[in-house]
């Protein structure tokens, strides 16, 4: 059976106690074990967090400590796959470029504020994450996003003339990378188009 670790905090209104247990609850239902934890201490251990298949960090700006940075992101480097989505992924930590050069993305601004009504076009239908997705529509915050050349986008979103990535994966060292931008609050994350997504990238993230 794989593990995953699913890491809660930083700030309420991302609801990521909420959020957690969605993506949780998904991992179980593809068989893995699944710890939780709610302190970023659960990083300190480098030894440990490379027995994991996969790390979930949800967690909103806030800070971390080298300490704890250190051992994630060699971690991910020798092999655990790392996934996530929205502001628990790629708003963390604003001041690690290292942790934003991982992720190949970094949230910069979501005009209009929650409620927008956009369209998420899938633009990769050969990759195992979207190959049985469809386009959609999605009323929340629709993400700009400063994002790494080197990603693999799979999905996108139209800012007038601008192409914007919404879901991507890379590699980091060894570890293979999944993100997501939507999931701004659980309602969002329970869509069908968006868990089957999640799940999917989860899944094929893990080592």
């Amino acid at each position: 059976m794989k593990k995953a670790l699913v890491v809660q905090g930083g700030w309420e209104g991302h609801q990521p106690k909420e959020v957690s247990e969605i993506l949780a609850s998904a991992l179980k239902s593809e068989h893995f074990d699944v710890e939780v934890f709610d302190t970023l201490d659960c990083f300190l251990d480098g030894d440990r967090l490379k027995t994991f298949d996969l790390i979930v960090p949800n967690w909103t700006m806030g800070t971390i400590q080298q300490e704890q940075l250190q051992p994630l992101l060699s971690a991910v480097q020798s092999g655990v796959g790392i996934a996530g989505l929205h502001g628990g992924m790629a708003d963390s930590f604003r001041n690690e470029t290292e942790y934003q050069f991982m992720v190949g993305g970094q949230w910069v601004a979501h005009p209009g504020g929650d409620g927008v009504v956009y369209e998420v076009n899938i633009t990769d239908k050969s990759h195992p994450i979207t190959a049985v997705s469809e386009d959609f529509t999605v009323a929340s915050e629709k993400y700009y996003m400063h994002v790494d050349p080197c990603i693999h986008v799979l999905a996108t979103t139209n800012f007038d003339d601008v192409v914007m990535p919404v879901v991507w994966t890379k590699r980091y060292g060894k570890g293979k990378v999944f993100y997501c931008s939507l999931g701004h609050q659980a309602n969002i994350v329970e869509l069908p188009p968006v868990q089957n997504i999640m799940t999917r990238g989860m899944v094929w993230a893990a080592k």
